[in-house]
């Protein structure tokens, strides 16, 4: 299993700090869940069934000809490998890493690549995965971009497969209107920008064809009745969704600024997170789950991702830490 943000309890237990004690920034996650609907009885006592609603309102949610309801994107990351027979996958790194992991499971050949390189690479692919906007970098392509891409793996049957995670704040960049193209996919998650990860729902956005086969993949009843009633009301509440973005991008904004102001600019990030490169990515991971803050570390880059703080009293304690560090560093720079 690969590492992932959130694992707050191995955190509790290691740093002996009780879980309610901390605040998790280590996850891409907005921090201000959605209100959960009453869930009738019904949802719970049968089976779910395909014509409530759901695929419809996540159709107009993303601007989209067809979706496929997941039980989260990762299970659409794990699935699509299976629908092709063994080739040459560029995945455009760094990125989440459950893509170039589950295409290598399935036996091809996979090359990651950086942005530059991507042209020169192209021609030799039959998939190409991105990641937009790009975790943890937050690096944003245009879709003129992205659709030259596509329609040059496209002419030789291949796919461009695009992980809109994190695109809730900037619709006006998605290709969820052009997914009825064959060979290109588009994956949406749910639980991030809705802040509700743990009901498991994303979606999958491309033509009737590949939708069919991946369906024949995932299974029968895969996304539970419940989740299917909180999905389609979260997507079809707009003022909730002008509500989220806008808090989101302010607090991105705050928290970018904040690391700024004590010598940590960030390189990257989105709505939903900022991303730090330093030389001390380590020590401040260490320092600040000491005092019960969780970051996501990367260690292969020396870099940081931070979540969003929730309110005011998280980002006075995410400053007071960073303030200390700070102070710890001069310390230690002092001569003895």
């Amino acid at each position: 299993m690969l590492e992932h943000g959130g694992r707050l309890r191995r955190a509790a237990l290691e740093y002996g700090i009780a879980e309610e004690d901390w605040l998790d920034l280590s996850t891409g996650l907005a921090p201000w869940p959605f209100p959960v609907p009453e869930i009738p009885l019904r949802a719970w006592a049968r089976l779910p069934e395909t014509d409530d609603g759901l695929e419809q309102a996540a159709c107009d949610y993303y601007g989209a000809a067809q979706v496929l309801p997941v039980a989260g994107s990762q299970m659409a990351i794990q699935l699509l490998p299976r629908l092709r027979r063994a080739g040459k996958v560029g995945v455009l790194s760094p990125c989440y890493a459950e893509h170039a992991e589950a295409w290598r499971r399935s036996g091809y050949i996979v090359r990651e690549v950086l942005e530059q390189e991507v042209d020169f690479f192209l021609d030799s692919l039959d998939v190409l995965v991105v990641v937009n906007p790009n975790n943890p970098t937050g690096l944003s392509l245009t879709p003129a971009k992205l659709l030259d891409w596509h329609a040059r793996l496209a002419q030789r049957g291949g796919w461009l497969v695009v992980d809109e995670a994190f695109m809730d704040n900037t619709p006006q960049l998605s290709l969820a209107p052009h997914t009825h193209q064959v060979g290109l996919i588009v994956l949406r998650s749910f639980g991030k920008f809705f802040g509700l990860a743990g009901v498991r729902l994303g979606f999958v956005l491309a033509e009737r064809k590949l939708l069919r086969l991946l369906a024949e993949q995932v299974g029968p009843w895969a996304v539970s009745g419940p989740t299917r009633v909180l999905g389609q009301a979260c997507l079809q509440d707009t003022e909730g969704h002008t509500r989220q973005r806008i808090r989101s991008d302010e607090a991105s904004e705050r928290l970018a600024a904040l690391l700024e102001r004590y010598g940590f600019k960030p390189q990257g990030g989105c709505a939903l997170f900022q991303w730090l490169i330093t030389e001390h990515a380590h020590a401040l991971h260490e320092f600040m789950a000491r005092r019960g803050i969780l970051l996501r570390l990367f260690t292969h880059n020396s870099s940081l991702r931070f979540g969003l703080p929730a309110d005011a009293a998280d980002e006075a304690r995410l400053e007071q830490a960073l303030q200390a560090f700070a102070v710890d560093c001069s310390m230690d720079k002092k001569p003895a």
